[in-house]
């Protein structure tokens, strides 16, 4: 929340904006001064506009709100220059949202590393007919994510991401991996299909 400043000088004083014949009146200084130390946040806010509105000098709890703007919701206690990333590429991930580069670009800036992502779906071509389809009837994705040293998975939140990520009609899994690679940290589980059934 924005807040005075007690001391803040003012970038533009009122009594310098009157004309000479005022400025030996000492109960007008004063009265100008004081109107002075509560308009100086809001004059020097002003001017600093462009630095409110970058993701990088934007301060910290006006970044949410910024971060509001480009449809953005990164979690409260997440690192504040992981949220600035997040405000930064947004509106490109946008363009991406819903196709593997889009997932694979959400779950990377989440957890740091690289996900191996399985679809079940796939493309071919032939010049014979009825040749079969490629990929499962299902459509289905499978999201392995290896834990970086020193920096734990939270399953419950990359699957809110996944969920979000995904197409609505595509379920999904999510395995998680220790650092090491010697087994399945979190075990393998159904997240069910991602997005709201309707």
């Amino acid at each position: 929340m924005r807040a005075a400043v007690h001391g803040l000088p003012t970038p533009h004083p009122l009594i310098d904006q009157l004309p000479a014949v005022y400025l030996e009146q000492d109960f007008l200084r004063r009265f100008l001064a004081a109107l002075d130390e509560v308009l100086a946040p809001v004059l020097l806010t002003l001017d600093n506009v462009p630095a409110y509105l970058d993701h990088r000098t934007a301060p910290d709890d006006f970044l949410d709100w910024l971060a509001s703007w480009v449809a953005v919701e990164p979690h409260e206690d997440s690192p504040t220059d992981h949220r600035r990333t997040a405000v930064r590429g947004a509106v490109a991930r946008h363009a991406r949202r819903g196709t593997l580069g889009g997932l694979a670009e959400a779950v990377r800036l989440e957890t740091g590393t690289e996900p191996e992502i399985i679809e079940s779906g796939g493309t071919a071509w032939s010049t014979s007919p009825n040749t079969p389809l490629p990929g499962s009837a299902v459509p289905w994705v499978t999201i392995r994510v290896r834990a970086a040293e020193g920096r734990p998975l939270d399953r419950v939140r990359l699957e809110e991401l996944i969920d979000t990520e995904v197409p609505a009609h595509v379920g999904f899994s999510l395995e998680l991996l220790p650092p090491d690679g010697d087994g399945d940290a979190g075990g393998r589980g159904d997240a069910g299909v991602g997005g709201a059934e309707g």
